[in-house]
């Protein structure tokens, strides 16, 4: 486990909240490109299923960092990595600000999604940081800075990109990420490496805790099919809202993405649930929450203000549904084995982002064949496979 002269008393309060905001930005910079999508295709002449590309490719490079990168977390001095990756990400954003056709702009974006993996390196230091007795509130405080950035960045990115053009938010957000990358390098404390082993041995850790815990491969499971419809409905939520059935702008996507702030305020209550109850019935109310959002979003193909309010109320509650199941799973795989929680999150999280990616893929073509009646069904398949995983298990824990 991750120490520092500081250990026992953990980091101070300020120093939660800079990492908690670090952690909302870096988790927005894979999220605000939904919102800009169609402007990027208007701009740079392309279909709008092609510039979605950019969407996921970022998509993909998250699932690349979460592989790549984040085991270096426990060979690395935390501040020197977290440091380094937020001038990366930095560098890969003022590159995507610049791009002048979309093959630059989808490679400055996978550039962006392998680096700006921060979140995922701050939590298992942060667990590593402070008490037992601390360390549920303190990764409550990180989550909310990353839903908040996710909740905000679509936001920012339609409402920055309507007034000043799609390139605006890439400029701003690589000038946050120097601008943070600075600031830590001055806050952060001091902490000692858990490891030694070499670069091969760290990525091949996490293929071995997949192999050897069939608990961290059924939470994996659960993640990567909710989270798949999570980032299918986004991906053609943007283009549903831009499209003939409603014809708005760009900044509509974020405005209806900002009524899902109520997620941060149902989040403690979640964490609550899962202590409580335990992991699995937050999970299975997770997967039914899923499965009713399809449902709720289908309406949405209405057009109107009924639709709208059936679009409105379904992304909230799949928002919910998504972050609840996360919690659920993190507090089941960090149980596993707490002197590799760097890795076990690794895993974890690169099958989360995996199944994302896969669900932006297939969320774009299926809107792009059959509209958005096949989004709506593929989150109800990706939900489908999940409680199809999660009953047979159900029944022999005799629930």
């Amino acid at each position: 486990m991750t120490v520092s002269p500081s250990a026992d008393a953990g980091p101070n309060r300020r120093i939660v909240a800079v990492l908690a905001i670090t952690c909302g930005v870096a988790v927005s910079n894979i999220y605000f490109v939904q919102a800009i999508s169609p402007l990027i295709a208007a701009d740079l002449k392309v279909a709008e299923d092609s510039a979605a590309a950019a969407v996921t490719a970022a998509q993909f490079g998250y699932a690349a960092g979460n592989f790549l990168l984040v085991p270096l977390g426990d060979r690395i001095p935390h501040r020197t990595l977290i440091v380094a990756l937020l001038g990366l990400t930095g560098l890969g954003l003022a590159a995507a600000a610049a791009a002048p056709g979309l093959p630059m702009l989808i490679a400055a974006s996978a550039a962006v999604g392998i680096t700006t993996v921060v979140a995922q390196v701050i939590a298992p230091m942060a667990a590593g940081l402070v008490t037992e007795e601390r360390r549920g509130a303190v990764m409550g405080v990180l989550l909310s800075g990353s839903i908040g950035g996710i909740l905000l960045s679509r936001a920012f990115g339609g409402v920055l990109g309507e007034w000043l053009g799609w390139r605006a938010p890439y400029a701003v957000a690589a000038a946050l990420a120097f601008l943070l990358a600075a600031v830590l390098a001055v806050v952060l404390p001091v902490t000692v490496p858990a490891t030694r082993e070499r670069y091969p041995a760290l990525l091949a850790e996490p293929l071995r805790l997949l192999r050897a815990e069939p608990e961290l491969r059924r939470s994996c499971f659960y993640q990567a099919t909710v989270f798949g419809g999570f980032q299918a409905v986004w991906t053609g939520l943007a283009l549903l809202l831009t499209g003939p059935g409603y014809d708005l702008s760009a900044p509509a996507v974020g405005v209806i993405a900002l009524v899902s702030a109520v997620t941060m305020v149902c989040m403690p209550w979640a964490g609550r649930q899962v202590d409580r109850r335990g992991s699995d019935p937050v999970n299975l109310a997770a997967i039914a929450g899923t499965l009713t959002s399809a449902a709720v979003l289908a309406a949405g193909g209405l057009g109107g203000a009924a639709g709208l309010a059936a679009l409105t109320a379904g992304v909230l509650l799949l928002d919910v549904a998504m972050q609840s199941g996360m919690i659920a799973n993190q507090a089941r795989i960090f149980t596993l084995r707490p002197d590799s929680r760097s890795r076990l999150n690794t895993a974890y999280m690169t099958c989360a982002f995996l199944g994302g990616s896969v669900g932006s893929w297939l969320g774009t073509r299926a809107y792009a064949r059959v509209g958005w009646a096949g989004v709506c069904g593929l989150v109800a398949v990706l939900a489908g496979l999940a409680l199809l995983r999660h009953l047979p298990h159900a029944r022999r824990a005799g629930r």
